[in-house]
C-alpha cells in the first residue's frame, strides 16, 4: 500500500495476488479469458501484449471476475498453452504459473497465468494480423500503422545501452533494495536482482555493463552521466517569453536527482504554482477551481519524463508556465507508431523500464490511456482541447485556460501569483517603505529587471502595478528613453527635480 500524499492509499496492483486479477480493472497488462477460449482468439491479446510492453493473461477468471477455473478444460488448455509457438509469427515468450483457487461452486480449482514478455520483433498471428494493446484493447493495425512499428521495434531502447565508465559502484544499492520491497521481489538481494532482471547489469569479456536505465532509475548521480536528464521549472508573467531587458521570468527551479525523485519533486513544487480561481456559481455561492485539473498537468509532466528520448543529451525537460497556458517541452519526437493525430488511441514506450517503475508507483495512473483522460478533463472544466505539436527534436503538449486568446487576462483573480509580494511589503512596513528603497537604489539609472532583483519581487505584473506605475505617474522616477518607453534598453532613474 502506498499513500497518494492526500491521505488516501493506493494498491499497487500484483500479478501474484488472485483478488489483483479478479478485480484489477482491464488494463493494459491485465486481461482475463474463460478457459472456454478457443486458441486462435487467445492469439490476439498475445501478440498484442507482446507488441507493447507485455502483460498478464488471467485465464479461468470471467471478464466480471468470477472464477470458472481451468480444471474441467484440460484438452483445450493443452491447446491454449502452445498459443505463443503455434499462433505466433515468430513465437512469443512467456512463462506460465498456475495458481490455486476456489471456484464459483466453491470447489477447488485452478486458473492459468500467462506473462507475456514484450518483444524486440513485430509479432503476427497465423492469419499474419498484427495487433498491438492499448489500454485494455487488443487493436489491429493497418498497413501504415503495422510499418510504422516495424521500424520503430528495429530500435534498441536507448535506456537498454550501456553506459561507458560506470560501474556498480554508481548504483545506490539501499534505493535498488527499497523498490525490490515494493515489488515483493524475494530471488535475492539488491545486486543479485540487477544482474538478472531487465538487463540493468550484463557482462561482456568480463566486464560489467551498466544500462542507462539502471543509472536514470538507481544511480547515486544520474546527472554525473546525464547532465540534462532533469526537469527545469520555469514560470513567466505574461502570455510570452521576452528577453533582455524585458525579460519576464518570474520563476526557475531546476529537479536533478533519480527519475523517481525528479517527478515526485516537481510534481510537488508545480501544484504550488497552479492558480485557484473564484468564480461565481449556481446559487450565487463563490466557488474556486484550480485553472487546470490536476490529473492534466500531472500526466503531462509525468509522460515527458517517462517517454522522453534520453538519448537528446543537448537539453532537459521544460515546463513553462504563462498567464494563459501551460506547456511541457519534451526532448524527442513521438515514439513508435504514436503521431500527433491518434495520440488519443495509440500508446508506445521508449522508455518500458522507466515506465514499468513509474507504474509500480502510481504515477502513470492510466496506463496508455492518461493521453484520451487529458482531453476528457480538459472538456469537461470547459477548457480547450490540450495541443500537441512536435518540431524535429522536441514534443509540445500545451494546456490553454480560460484567460487564452484574451487580450485581457481577467477571467478571474489571480491568488497565489501575489501572495508573496504582498508578504513581503508587510514584513517590511509596508508600500511607503519599498518606495522609498526603490528610490535610492535609481540614485544610478537602473534596468526594471535590476530594481526587482534588488528588491527581491518575483511578480513583474504586481511591482509595475503597485510600484512603478505610481513613481512614473508622480515623476519620482523618470525614464532614461522616454520617446521609446519599451525600447530593451530602457532604465529608470531619480527624478532631479525632488
Amino acid at each position: 500500500m502506498q499513500s497518494d500524499g492526500e491521505g488516501r492509499y493506493l494498491r499497487v496492483f500484483n500479478p501474484d495476488n488472485i483478488e489483483d486479477l479478479r478485480f484489477s480493472v482491464e488494463k493494459q497488462v491485465l486481461d482475463r479469458k474463460s478457459a472456454r477460449i478457443v486458441a486462435k482468439d487467445l492469439a490476439v491479446p498475445v501478440v498484442a501484449m507482446a507488441n507493447a510492453d507485455g502483460g498478464y493473461l488471467a485465464i479461468g477468471i470471467e471478464d466480471d471476475g468470477t472464477i470458472t477455473g481451468i480444471d474441467a478444460h484440460e484438452k483445450n488448455m493443452n491447446e491454449l498453452v502452445r498459443v505463443p509457438f503455434d499462433f505466433c509469427v515468430p513465437s512469443v515468450e512467456f512463462e506460465l504459473k498456475t495458481m490455486d483457487v476456489i471456484d464459483c461452486d466453491g470447489k477447488p480449482n485452478h486458473i492459468l497465468r500467462m506473462q507475456v514478455f514484450p518483444n524486440n520483433k513485430v509479432i503476427a498471428n497465423q492469419a499474419d494480423d498484427v495487433y498491438l494493446r492499448v489500454g485494455d484493447k487488443s487493436k489491429k493495425l493497418n498497413f501504415e500503422q503495422r510499418l510504422q512499428l516495424f521500424y520503430a521495434k528495429g530500435v534498441k531502447y536507448f535506456e537498454d545501452q550501456p553506459v561507458a565508465g560506470a560501474t556498480i559502484d554508481d548504483i545506490d544499492l539501499k534505493v535498488v533494495s527499497t523498490y525490490c520491497d515494493k515489488i515483493g521481489y524475494d530471488k535475492g538481494d539488491a545486486e543479485y536482482y540487477l544482474r538478472h532482471n531487465n538487463d540493468f547489469i550484463t557482462v561482456k569479456g568480463g566486464e560489467d555493463l551498466i544500462s542507462g536505465a539502471a543509472i536514470l532509475l538507481f544511480g547515486k548521480n544520474p546527472q554525473r552521466f546525464f547532465p540534462r536528464a532533469r526537469v527545469r521549472f520555469v514560470r513567466y508573467e505574461g502570455n510570452t517569453a521576452e528577453v533582455g531587458d524585458r525579460m519576464n521570468v518570474v520563476k526557475d527551479k531546476k529537479f536533478d536527482g533519480r527519475i523517481l525523485d525528479q517527478v515526485n519533486e516537481a510534481l510537488a513544487f508545480v501544484k504550488t504554482q497552479i492558480r485557484e480561481y473564484t468564480k461565481l456559481g449556481k446559487g450565487a455561492k463563490f466557488k474556486t477551481v484550480p485553472e487546470f485539473p490536476e490529473f492534466c498537468w500531472t500526466e503531462m509532466i509525468v509522460n515527458a519524463v517517462a517517454h522522453r528520448d534520453y538519448s537528446i543529451g543537448g537539453t532537459d525537460i521544460q515546463v513553462k508556465m504563462f498567464d494563459d497556458h501551460f506547456t511541457v517541452e519534451s526532448p524527442g519526437i513521438l515514439p513508435g507508431l504514436v503521431r500527433v493525430n491518434n495520440i488519443r488511441e495509440f500508446h508506445f514506450s521508449r522508455n518500458p523500464k522507466i515506465v514499468e517503475m513509474l507504474n509500480e508507483y502510481d504515477l502513470v495512473k492510466e496506463f496508455g490511456e492518461g493521453v484520451d483522460r487529458i482531453y476528457r478533463d480538459m472538456a469537461e472544466a470547459g477548457l480547450p482541447e490540450p495541443e500537441y505539436r512536435q518540431s524535429e527534436f522536441m514534443l509540445y503538449a500545451t494546456l490553454k485556460n480560460k484567460n487564452w486568446g484574451k487580450k485581457d487576462a481577467s477571467w478571474a483573480e489571480k491568488k497565489q501569483d501575489r501572495a508573496q509580494d504582498r508578504a513581503q511589503d508587510t514584513a517590511q512596513d509596508g508600500a511607503q517603505d519599498k518606495i522609498k528603497e526603490i528610490i535610492d537604489f535609481c540614485e544610478q539609472p537602473r534596468s526594471k529587471q535590476e530594481i526587482i532583483e534588488h528588491l527581491g519581487f518575483s511578480s513583474i505584473r504586481h511591482f509595475n502595478e503597485r510600484y512603478m506605475a505610481k513613481l512614473l505617474k508622480s515623476g519620482q522616477l523618470v525614464m532614461t528613453i522616454p520617446d521609446k518607453p519599451n525600447s530593451k534598453n530602457q532604465k529608470y532613474v531619480k527624478s532631479t527635480n525632488m
